[in-house]
């Protein structure tokens, strides 16, 4: 079984992890709403995804206030 002959230092161990960082989700324009949208996913305010519906979402209600 494998066991560290030496400590590794924080910076060894930083090196290692560097690509573990989280980022931001790539946003792009949607091309029927123009809404902010994931790359390669359906919108999910109108539905479309590639010029066409892809998920049929129910129509938008106005809401009254939360009550």
């Amino acid at each position: 079984m494998g066991v560290p002959k030496r400590k590794v230092s924080k910076a060894r161990q930083g090196e290692r992890r560097a690509h573990l960082s989280l980022r931001a989700p790539a946003l792009v324009e949607c091309d029927h709403c123009h809404e902010l949208k994931r790359a390669h996913h359906a919108c999910p305010t109108c539905g479309y995804h590639n010029g066409r519906e892809a998920i049929s979402l129910p129509p938008a209600t106005p809401s009254d206030g939360g009550r």
